[in-house]
């Protein structure tokens, strides 16, 4: 397990949902953390955020108001910084489909800021969030995230001697988070009416604890342009509203722009290039700077089958609805839940 005891730390996107779950595993684990850097562009968020976590208490944290977008400010932020992990973005799928530029300019052009502030600031690590919608993506908003992905793994060809790796986390719906199904239902279970956008879709499924222990795992492990990809189990949406609403009629209502039926996370063209270890996949970078027969023999790993691909819907780890509502209990704040 990495150590970042007197370490410097800064986290893009510090006041979203995993910004906050992850300060809190933060400072529970590492008291002596040297310096934590919330770096978001929500000055409401960054206020609120405070009264849990306030300087008074937590002197180490610095509330650091700034936008990937802004070359010079990350140049700022960035200054005596060990480790950043990059969680800022945008990432409403139907938004990315009217605003397309929005994204782009912070999904990708946020993500080449980062790389260069990071090489020309010292920093050490850099491990950057990325979403299943990467993989073979059909959106606007996936494929902003699968050009940030190659950026950061092509980051580290850019870097020559300096002693700095630049990776990348893969992972699904994250059970609860903003803007997610599962508070999305539990708002509209009251109304007697959850709205299906197809009856056969179905999607990974992650806690943000999860989330949080898979970043650290590539801080850990992390050689230098690999893509993590965690084993999950999947869910079926019909499911997860039966488990919110057991009583509410399920109307299908029809994909929305830019939605997938069923979530990828390797795709067959990725399998040439995917290692598998225990509990996670790892795809390899074209060009890697070490030797892949090393790293399988450091990890204990092997090699997938030509044409593997990694789907939720032909998953063989699944969800029930039981498992649904106790994950639900466990992972999600709600005013309202039902059962």
């Amino acid at each position: 397990m990495i150590d970042l005891n007197n370490k410097s730390l800064l986290l893009t996107g510090g006041t979203g949902s995993f910004g906050k779950k992850f300060v809190e595993s933060i400072i529970n684990k590492y008291p002596n953390i040297k310096r934590l850097v919330i770096f978001s562009r929500d000055e409401l968020k960054q206020f609120e955020m405070a009264q849990t976590f306030p300087h008074t208490k937590y002197p180490f944290i610095r509330y650091f108001l700034g936008d990937v977008r802004d070359r010079e400010r990350l140049y700022r932020a960035f200054r005596g910084i060990d480790i950043v992990i990059h969680a800022a973005a945008l990432k409403q799928v139907p938004a990315a489909e009217y605003n397309p530029m929005e994204f782009i300019k912070t999904n990708v052009m946020g993500a080449e800021n980062i790389v260069n502030a990071a090489i020309d600031s010292g920093v050490k690590k850099v491990v950057a969030l990325s979403t299943d919608k990467a993989a073979a993506p059909i959106n606007l908003y996936g494929a902003t995230k699968l050009c940030s992905d190659k950026l950061f793994i092509a980051a580290n060809n850019m870097v020559g001697g300096q002693d700095i790796t630049f990776s990348v986390v893969r992972y699904g719906n994250v059970i609860g988070s903003r803007g997610s199904v599962v508070p999305f239902f539990l708002d509209k279970a009251p109304e007697g009416v959850l709205p299906i956008t197809h009856e056969e879709m179905t999607r990974f499924n992650i806690s943000l604890d999860e989330g949080i222990a898979l970043v650290m795992m590539a801080l850990e492990k992390a050689w230098g342009g690999e893509l993590f990809v965690p084993k999950l189990p999947s869910f079926k949406v019909t499911d997860l509203a039966t488990a919110i609403g057991p009583h509410c009629q399920q109307e299908i209502v029809g994909i929305r722009p830019g939605e997938k039926i069923h979530e990828e996370m390797v795709t067959e063209t990725d399998s040439q290039n995917t290692l598998e270890f225990k509990d996670y996949f790892v795809i390899v970078p074209s060009n890697p700077k070490w030797k892949i027969d090393d790293y399988l023999r450091h990890y204990n790993g092997k090699q997938v089958p030509f044409g593997f691909r990694y789907s939720s819907g032909a998953n063989t780890e699944w969800l029930s609805v039981d498992q649904l509502r106790q994950q639900i209990r466990q992972h999600v704040k709600a005013d309202f839940v039902p059962f």
